[in-house]
């Protein structure tokens, strides 16, 4: 099948673009790598009146870290919305200063995917099995939004609403995400099951860790991707790590806190009692990993 007709719209700049999407509103799609929303061009899933291309809007190209102490949006690092998911990958401060992002970059897909694709762009699509609404949702991501209202922030918590759905307005142009910069000794870790290399994951896990100077847990994070209609924060497993000494039994009990409650869907690429079982294994090997790797930290500093 071939795209239904649209008209083709490619602003130069971010005003023309906020001013372009003001005035076409719902009737419009923005497109930046593509690599969802074509396929539903080419499906006829999705039928926009107008397509709006905002490659052009170089500025949106941008990778960068902002210190604690340079801005108030300080101890971020901030991708724009058009820096491509192989940009990220490729930037050399990202394993050091956000590690659960760079963790979960190289498993999106296939590289020929990875330079074209958007991070921003995948967290709009909130695609639930994917791996960026997760590592957002883990880190408290913000989502950097412009409309002709002004520019807003929505914490990653308050973003997913529903399989495919946002709390987006139809004239909202994501233009960044800012991902909080991570604590020192803090090690992450991102684990998924997939039938294939570069599929969609069963489900997945986004785990981060940081520990203080005995080694106890300060700080813990966990989402779950692949297991609901959003991507889930397990905020219990959360608490009950904190303040506990990092063992296997503690990840034993943080997995059975964190899929007590699930009811995964059931469909043609596994059950739901299968998709409970492995996040459950996918908690406890990504609690490990993110452990392993926090500890590695204390023997560099």
């Amino acid at each position: 099948m071939k795209p239904a007709p649209f008209t083709y719209h490619r602003p130069a700049d971010l005003d023309s673009l906020v001013a372009t999407m003001a005035d076409l509103g719902d009737e419009a799609k923005l497109l930046a790598g593509g690599q969802s929303l074509v396929p539903l061009l080419a499906l006829r899933l999705a039928s926009p009146t107008h397509l709006v291309d905002m490659t052009r809007v170089l500025d949106l190209r941008a990778v960068d870290v902002h210190e604690a102490g340079e801005s108030a949006d300080a101890g971020y690092l901030v991708v724009g919305a058009n820096a491509t998911q192989r940009d990220v990958e490729l930037d050399l401060r990202i394993a050091a200063r956000v590690p659960l992002l760079a963790d979960a970059l190289p498993l999106i897909a296939h590289p020929q995917i990875r330079n074209r694709g958007t991070v921003c762009g995948s967290i709009a699509h909130a695609d639930p099995a994917a791996e960026l609404p997760a590592v957002a949702l883990a880190l408290d991501a913000r989502i950097v939004v412009r409309s002709a209202r002004g520019t807003r922030r929505i914490d990653a918590s308050d973003f997913f609403l529903s399989y495919l759905e946002t709390a987006l307005e139809p004239d909202d142009v994501v233009v960044a995400v800012e991902f909080p910069l991570a604590a020192p000794h803090t090690g992450a870790a991102f684990h998924e099951i997939s039938r294939r290399h570069g599929d969609f994951a069963m489900a997945g896990v986004a785990a981060s860790l940081t520990l203080d100077h005995d080694g106890r847990i300060v700080d813990a994070r966990l989402a779950l991707s692949g297991v609901a209609s959003i991507p889930l924060r397990a905020a219990a497993a959360e608490a009950g790590l904190v303040g506990a000494a990092p063992t296997d039994e503690a990840f034993l009990a943080a997995s059975s806190e964190a899929t007590a409650l699930l009811d995964p869907p059931d469909d043609i690429h596994a059950t739901a009692a299968y998709r409970k079982h492995i996040a459950g294994v996918l908690v406890r090997r990504a609690l490990r990993a993110a452990h392993e790797r926090a500890l590695a930290g204390f023997e560099q500093s």
